[in-house]
């Protein structure tokens, strides 16, 4: 009897450090969790959390390299609205929206094409006098409002499983987030969150063109491109990472929209600081697109065309 109790209570020890294991947490949450893993602590989750190509970063704009084949991304099935609905989820972490229908991108430097099947966010929380800010980039050490993610897998994967099983099974378009003056396309997206409030909670909405969520199409030349991974467990590092410029444009009461959500039940906390800290950046290069250099470059020669012109007014 006594051998007996000692196996089970093994067992019952044994159950509940697998389930400690696997349950990661933002330090937002860790209050109310005590025993779930922050993202100091997702290496103890998943091994690839300590990987050496661990997303998001800081991106310094003195040292990116400049990659002639970085041209414009090509779109397809952007500007469609599809017939079936979309699945938006609160999924204990973020606000996922399930796309019915697969555009695609391709060119811009990546060897083939990608096909997206999700996006979702993250964000900060709000604060006086001022929101703090939640996107997971940063530029320069500047971060934004929130962060859009577009996740992509290969066009001849089934499955985000079976893109995982490639080195280079996804690829993931970040748009920033920044607070400035309502944007129209966004309201039947935030509308749904009151369907979705509890963990677990799902709503299907009326599909957009996701063209309608992303900045203009003119503004999406200049971007920047790494090799990354995931930004939540497992920390898949395979990764195709385009972090573009131009943000997107949302409302400060279209932003707070987001943190009325619940990590868990009716008693959890609200969803707020939803971001991996950035990464070491460790033996990677960050290219920037042709575009990017464009301006900087028509800016000097317009400076030199100026002074060219003064000098020779003087002499005259």
């Amino acid at each position: 009897m006594e051998l007996l109790f000692l196996v089970l209570f093994s067992l019952h020890i044994l159950k509940t450090e697998v389930a400690v294991g696997s349950n990661w947490c933002y330090l937002s949450q860790k209050l109310e969790e005590p025993q779930c893993e922050e993202p100091r602590q997702w290496h103890l989750t998943d091994a690839a959390c300590k990987g050496s190509k661990q997303s998001p970063i800081n991106i310094v704009t003195k040292t990116v390299t400049y990659r002639g084949s970085l041209k414009p991304l090509e779109f397809e099935g952007y500007d469609v609205k599809g017939s079936s609905k979309w699945t938006i989820e609160n999924n204990g972490h973020t606000v996922k929206v399930k796309l019915s229908t697969s555009p695609k991108i391709g060119g811009g430097g990546l060897e083939r094409k990608y096909k997206a099947v999700e996006f979702h966010f993250h964000w900060g929380v709000e604060a006086v006098p001022r929101y703090l800010a939640g996107s997971e980039h940063s530029i320069d050490g500047e971060k934004q409002a929130m962060e859009l993610h577009i996740v992509h897998i290969r066009e001849d994967a089934s499955d985000i499983t079976e893109a995982k099983g490639k080195e280079d099974g996804l690829a993931v378009l970040a748009f920033f987030i920044k607070i400035e003056d309502e944007n129209k396309n966004y309201e039947t997206l935030i509308k749904k969150l009151d369907s979705i409030k509890y963990k677990g909670e799902t709503a299907d909405m009326d599909p957009l063109p996701l063209s309608s969520l992303l900045p203009p199409k003119k503004d999406l030349g200049k971007y920047y491109r790494y090799e990354g991974s995931l930004t939540t467990p497992d920390c898949y590092e395979g990764v195709i990472w385009t972090v573009f410029e131009k943000p997107i444009e949302l409302s400060i009461s279209q932003v707070s929209q987001f943190s009325t959500i619940r990590f868990d039940g009716k008693n959890s906390t609200n969803m707020v600081e939803n971001f991996r800290p950035v990464q070491f950046l460790n033996e990677r290069k960050v290219f920037w697109s042709n575009a990017s250099i464009l301006l900087p470059t028509a800016k000097v020669l317009t400076l030199v065309l100026m002074l060219t012109y003064i000098l020779s007014s003087l002499s005259r």
